[in-house]
């Protein structure tokens, strides 16, 4: 699983959810960060209002959290929904000792695509960390 830290680099680096059934999330900053969360159409739902959009908790009578804002929970993405974000960029996940290797091919104006290697523990964890350094290499151009 992505780490609460991964996540948090994602969102500040840009990455926005759009909240669907089977997406993990933290409600960080709350003594429950190792809480992970699923919305269900059972049990967590998101509710779109004119003014924002609320994941709402049903069933829940032991909280005294009924719903909270999209903005305050924090979007764990799933191996699929990483590579998926990465897109055309990727190019390999492969063994690299005890971790995982992801390899993209990114984009250089002057010498064509080159290849950029991310190692990390799960291979989650290399795909969030790939996706942060692609984020933050568009974010410097711009």
């Amino acid at each position: 699983m992505l780490t609460v830290a991964t996540a948090r680099r994602l969102d500040l680096a840009g990455l926005r959810w759009t909240p669907a059934p089977g997406d993990r999330f933290v409600l960080p900053d709350r003594g429950m960060d190792e809480e992970v969360f699923v919305i269900s159409d059972m049990t967590v739902e998101v509710h779109r209002f004119p003014n924002a959009t609320v994941i709402g908790f049903n069933g829940t009578t032991e909280w005294a959290m009924d719903s909270v804002e999209q903005h305050e929970a924090l979007w764990l993405p799933a191996e699929h929904q990483l590579r998926e974000l990465l897109g055309g960029l990727f190019r390999a996940l492969r063994r690299d000792g005890d971790g995982w290797a992801v390899v993209l091919a990114l984009p250089d104006a002057e010498t064509g695509p080159r290849e950029h290697v991310v190692i990390a523990a799960s291979a989650e964890e290399a795909y969030g960390l790939a996706l942060v350094d692609v984020l933050e290499d568009v974010a410097s151009r711009v």
